[in-house]
């Protein structure tokens, strides 16, 4: 895949790029490390330069959030509770712990959203959430640029600098991202007890 991909911005530059960070987004198993990282090197082999690597970058990272927002958006907080009224029971989920995590994002959506555009497979599902509890557009849209810029901006020029050695910061990346999936997994393992111990309680 990462042949592919670096074949296909070396054809198409720019927008190879914007639509490759948007393909990132709404399939997150495409690295991003591989597209910004290659794109910052890109930068030092043809006349591309770093600003324009990031805007297209930026540009197809919020493109590709707000289609899943959309998505969100589209499905919303009274679809969720018509599946949880169908499938609750067996789920053991109920209306109230669904407008509790509806809550709990209208409160501290805007940071969940800043700081997840920096955390791998986060920064491509935290739109999803994002457009199911209506966070307002614009400051979806300000947090989404913002985190995302910051994220790109660091690896397109670690790219950059590192020239033909840009792929040494795959290496460092993957450890990055392995010690982050490890958390999300433990988290989700213990919020998973914790919800049928509660339900469990008399």
């Amino acid at each position: 895949m990462e042949e592919w991909i670096q074949s296909f911005m070396e054809q198409y530059g720019y927008f190879g790029i914007f639509l490759m960070i948007t393909l990132e987004n709404l399939f997150p198993p495409i690295p991003s490390e591989v597209i910004l990282t290659f794109g910052g090197f890109m930068t030092t082999t043809t006349d591309m330069s770093v600003s324009g690597v990031i805007i297209a970058s930026t540009a197809g990272s919020v493109f590709g959030a707000i289609c899943l927002y959309g998505a969100g958006f589209l499905l919303g907080v009274s679809r969720l509770e018509r599946l949880v009224d169908t499938y609750g029971r067996i789920l053991r989920i109920k209306r109230t712990d669904l407008h509790k995590a509806d809550a709990w994002f209208n409160h501290y959506g805007m940071w969940t959203v800043f700081f997840g555009r920096m955390v791998p497979l986060i920064r491509s599902l935290i739109s999803i959430p994002a457009g199911i509890a209506k966070m307002p557009f614009i400051l979806f849209l300000l947090c989404t640029a913002l985190g995302t810029a910051i994220w790109n901006t660091v690896l397109v020029i670690l790219g950059a600098r590192l020239g033909e050695s840009w792929e040494d910061v795959l290496a460092y990346m993957s450890v990055y991202s392995n010690a982050v999936y490890a958390v999300i997994a433990i988290v989700v393992i213990l919020l998973i007890i914790f919800f049928f111990r509660k339900r469990r309680r008399p």
